[in-house]
């Protein structure tokens, strides 16, 4: 292929995060403020959350089109329903559910990717391979990621079946404890996929109830962290034709600014800055392409 064809396409998991207020978005919002298309501005692609914990409703999804419609190059990801990745006994009547979201930013052309993520607890087995074969088979006619944790998956058997499939492989950043998947460059299909979750090895695993779940994604990557990370994605772009990468360390908006510091990288130029971030996170002045805006000065009462 053609290394002038492949697209790299960086952007944050997700959009809606209260803890993104003042940091990221403006309070009070501008009328008709939306999420998505203050990202848009920024960003080529946005993966979606929420369709992992129910299906996207069919009129979200038309409005979601709507909002990005101003950057021509922008593609959601999405990620499959938890119900057929991490639950037992999906039925046809799920799926047709599913599809009703998912066909909607397929026909808009803004589909880039849908991705399976398993969890850690899904290890390789004749059983979880056949159900991992059955899942793929029921939304072939989407372009398809595989997410997998655990390092039993590691294994050339698997690697080649999903390029026999067209599936592509998501090689993710994770705290590495145990048996879980290291950093990787690999590409089994048009489609490359990278997840940058963070490395908090003291909340990833952790059942402590006192902890809250978003501290599991509470991190910010170092540059010298982002670096091998950014020639792992050149070399995925290589090989792919398309390559996703997300940011998944949400919490306030750190998945955002490395998202924004992954660009620079990668393209060697100055990247937009979102005016409020760059407050929170001056390090982000060394890569933006214009001054910060001067405050609004507004004239005092008179005493």
């Amino acid at each position: 292929m053609n290394k002038k064809q492949s697209r790299i396409l960086i952007g944050p998991a997700g959009w809606s995060y209260s803890d993104w207020n003042k940091i990221l978005y403006p309070v009070p919002r501008p009328r008709d403020f939306h999420e998505a298309t203050f990202l848009a501005q920024f960003f080529d692609t946005i993966e979606i959350n929420t369709s992992f914990y129910q299906p996207i409703r069919p009129e979200h999804a038309e409005q979601w089109v709507d909002r990005v419609s101003r950057n021509p190059q922008f593609l959601f990801t999405a990620k499959l329903w938890r119900k057929f990745t991490h639950e037992e006994g999906a039925t046809a009547e799920d799926e047709k559910i599913v599809r009703a979201g998912f066909d909607i930013l397929q026909n808009a052309r803004r589909l880039g990717a849908v991705l399976l993520q398993f969890p850690f607890s899904f290890h390789q087995s004749d059983e979880n391979f056949e159900r991992l074969k059955r899942t793929l088979g029921a939304f072939a006619d989407y372009p398809l990621v595989v997410e997998v944790r655990h390092s039993s998956w590691v294994q050339p058997d698997f690697l080649e079946f999903l390029a026999s499939q067209g599936v592509g492989i998501c090689n993710i950043d994770q705290p590495v404890i145990g048996r879980s998947i290291k950093p990787s460059d690999r590409v089994t299909a048009p489609i490359g996929y990278v997840r940058l979750h963070g490395r908090r090895y003291d909340t990833w695993f952790s059942d402590d109830p006192e902890t809250p779940s978003h501290e599991r994604y509470n991190y910010l990557y170092p540059e010298n962290e982002l670096r091998p990370w950014a020639d792992r994605i050149r070399h995925v772009a290589e090989t792919a034709k398309t390559t996703f990468v997300v940011t998944n360390n949400h919490f306030e908006a750190k998945g955002v600014v490395n998202a924004l510091q992954l660009i620079h990288m990668l393209s060697g130029e100055p990247v937009s800055v979102p005016e409020e971030l760059r407050h929170h996170y001056p390090q982000l002045e060394a890569i933006a392409n214009a001054p910060a805006k001067e405050p609004t000065l507004f004239p005092l009462p008179p005493e």
